[in-house]
């Protein structure tokens, strides 16, 4: 891999300069036809010591040269002056400081345009320029005697120089390689990686040390092989970019054996990983993102979890010969972006893969389907669809492989597994790793489907339970919102109602079962028939909570919070009583929300504790915001804080009540809560 040199400016214009005179830091210096001094450069201050007012005007050899070579030197300067043939060598000269300096000289002569001679004397360091010299003649043979593979590329990534090794290392002449890309020597290996990792480098200059790529030859074409790549920029002295200069070593052999033993340990490793792994949660999909994670990159460069359908919804599906199999899918992953995942169905998507398909086959039969060598007639067989099947193949898919998802007895699914970039095939030792992560992962994908028909009919139950209210109702506008617990928690028992009354009035009532499940959903419908049995009744809230107590404890030992209010829009107030409830927000047009002061009162179920009912005056466009404890409550932030959230929402400008809602539970609810959420905001109106 190459260098270049510097670059040339468009129309032929000056160019960056070369660092390698500022190395030997040349001197030069004019004498006149008599040995006078003329002109003497920054460098021959360096050199020599003597500044330009100390120089110009002297005799050079008088100045520099010692006594015993002051012949020498006036013999040497005549034959230069008279026969106008150059003179060049090493020569002592006599510094300022007194101490004498080898100093390798080129002297020439030279005429102006009025015919006068002078002569010039370009001079650099003699200890400098052997050093140069021996520098560029180490780094020749170390590059010719290398065993490590060596290449320059130049700044268009072509080759400009390769040496010996390199060259019985991809089989082709140094000559050859030269003026060439890698792509054009090399179509067999990951050419275009490797030459998109020269660029990075290049542009960068952060270098790549030990990157692994593979492929053939021609210097072994029928085998795989497999090289250690490291690439560095080069620059010269000033900072020109020259190129990339790369190493290459064969480590084949190194490779392989590294294979072969590190199979066992990452088999032991990725079992373990899948243990802690999968199953954190009784989510499905999450379930099934974590078997396909743990299987890229470890097992497959692309993973599919897939479940029949029938599976999916609690049914039991047995497939005949000739059946399609009509399939779910519930995640995917890949190691890196590509085309392969278009042929994959995206998560959640339902479709049917006829019988002659290898994951029907998986499915049908409850064995693996192992394709090592993935030829062109298999992927229509590996497939959805023709179009897939091209997707598969300009993706480079070269091994299949799927295994049954098998729990109690039962074919859940297939784990679907491709190949692309790792260039081994599928083994026997492959096979046998992934049933262990399927027999494994197919456990808990049981256990989460299960827990999820069981939450979805809890929570078709609660909703079922849950009322339906008009927009207006008496003198009130109302909106409200149910808000399940995240999907790996269980139904909660959360619920509000509005229950129009006698005389214009409405009462409004939020509370919230403690528990989960069927059981909590069940208890909050009990107590929401009780609550509005005794709302026509037409008693006082802190009465009316005082009889659902006393219900409550005849309920299984449950406990609920819970608030009942009672508007009167004639007398512009509401009455509230509370038990155990977070208590409710009123907002007034000109004046901060507040958190209404009432008495907290003891759950429902507690018994033995007296309620109060408290009035608050709610005029015309005043609004009351309840809620249940889901909406504020973190276990990472202390309850004040949230509440104080809660009020600078509500603090902003005056909202449609449904919009309300919506900022509400978008803001405040968190994605992960444990917790359901009911709300319920009403707003005062004008009396009819």
């Amino acid at each position: 891999m190459g260098a270049a040199g510097p670059p040339v400016a468009e129309g032929g214009g000056p160019v960056r300069p070369s660092g390698l005179l500022d190395v030997l830091g040349v001197a030069s210096v004019l004498l006149d036809a008599q040995g006078r001094v003329v002109l003497w450069s920054p460098e021959a201050e360096e050199l020599f010591g003597f500044s330009a007012q100390e120089a110009l005007g002297q005799y050079a050899a008088r100045l520099m040269v010692h006594e015993q070579h002051a012949e020498l030197v006036v013999k040497l300067f005549a034959d230069v002056m008279d026969t106008g043939e150059g003179w060049a060598g090493a020569f002592p000269v006599r510094r300022k400081d007194g101490g004498t300096r080898l100093v390798e000289f080129r002297n020439q002569r030279l005429l102006d345009d009025q015919g006068e001679v002078y002569a010039l004397g370009l001079a650099a360091d003699q200890q400098t320029v052997r050093g140069l010299e021996r520098d560029v003649a180490l780094s020749t043979r170390m590059v010719a005697q290398s065993p490590i593979g060596l290449a320059v590329l130049d700044t268009d990534l072509k080759y400009l120089s390769v040496n010996p090794a390199l060259e019985r290392i991809n089989g082709i002449r140094a000559e050859e390689h030269l003026g060439r890309t890698v792509h054009e020597m090399l179509p067999r290996v990951d050419a275009e990686a490797m030459e998109r990792a020269a660029r990075r480098v290049l542009e960068t200059g952060i270098p790549l040390v030990d990157q692994p790529t593979f492929g053939r030859t021609p210097a072994d074409p029928e085998e795989d092989h497999a090289w250690s790549v490291s690439m560095y920029r080069l620059e010269d002295a000033v900072g020109t970019v020259l190129g990339v200069a790369a190493s290459v070593v064969d480590i084949t052999e190194q490779y392989r054996a590294g294979v072969e033993a590190e199979a066992a340990r990452r088999r032991l490793a990725l079992i373990a990983d899948a243990s802690a792994r999968i199953g954190t949660t009784l989510d499905l999909d999450r379930t099934a993102g974590e078997l396909a994670d743990v299987a890229v990159p470890e097992l497959a460069d692309i993973a599919a979890v897939d479940l029949l359908d029938a599976v999916v919804e609690g049914r039991r599906s047995i497939l005949g010969p000739r059946q399609a199999a009509v399939i779910r899918a519930l995640a995917v992953r890949a190691e890196h972006d590509t085309e392969a995942l278009g042929a994959a169905d995206p998560p959640g998507q339902v479709a049917r893969y006829g019988p002659d398909r290898l994951v029907t086959e998986c499915v049908r039969t409850g064995r693996p389907v192992m394709v090592a060598q993935v030829k062109d007639e298999d992927l229509p067989r590996i497939a959805r669809s023709p179009e897939a099947a091209d997707l598969l193949a300009r993706a480079g898919v070269h091994s299949y492989l799927a295994v049954p998802l098998i729990a109690r007895g039962e074919v859940l699914g297939a784990l679907d597994l491709k190949r692309t970039r790792n260039p081994l095939p599928f083994s026997e030792d492959d096979l046998l790793l992934a049933r262990e992560l399927a027999a494994r992962a197919a456990v808990q994908i049981d256990n989460a489907r299960w827990y999820q028909n069981a939450r979805d009919t809890a929570l078709t139950l609660q909703r079922s339970l849950l009322p339906s209210h008009p927009r207006v109702t008496g003198g009130l506008e109302v909106a409200s919102r149910y808000q399940p617990a995240g999907a790996t928690s269980e139904v909660g028992g959360d619920w509000f109602d509005v229950i129009p009354l006698d005389g214009g009035n409405t009462a409004l009532v939020v509370g919230d079962v403690m528990g989960s499940g069927i059981t909590a959903a069940a208890t909050m419908g009990r107590l929401r028939t009780a609550t509005n049995t005794l709302a026509s009744l037409d008693l006082d809230p802190a009465v009316l909570l005082e009889h659902l107590d006393r219900i409550t404890q005849d309920l299984d030992h449950s406990i609920a919070t819970c608030q009942y209010a009672i508007h009167d829009p004639h007398l512009r107030q509401c009455r509230i009583a509370n038990a155990g409830h977070l208590p409710p927000v009123r907002v007034r047009a000109g004046r901060a929300p507040e958190l209404l002061e009432l008495p907290t009162g003891a759950p429902l179920g507690v018994g033995g504790v007296a309620f109060s009912t408290t009035t608050v005056d709610l005029e015309p466009g005043d609004r009351l915001v309840f809620y249940t404890d889901g909406l504020v409550e973190t276990r990472q932030h202390p309850l004040d804080e949230r509440l104080d959230a809660l009020l600078d929402l509500l603090d902003g400008p005056d909202r449609p009540l449904e919009e309300l809602c919506d900022l509400l539970l978008r803001t405040l609810h968190q994605p992960d809560n444990s917790d359901d959420v009911a709300l319920l905001i009403a707003r005062a109106q004008k009396p009819g």
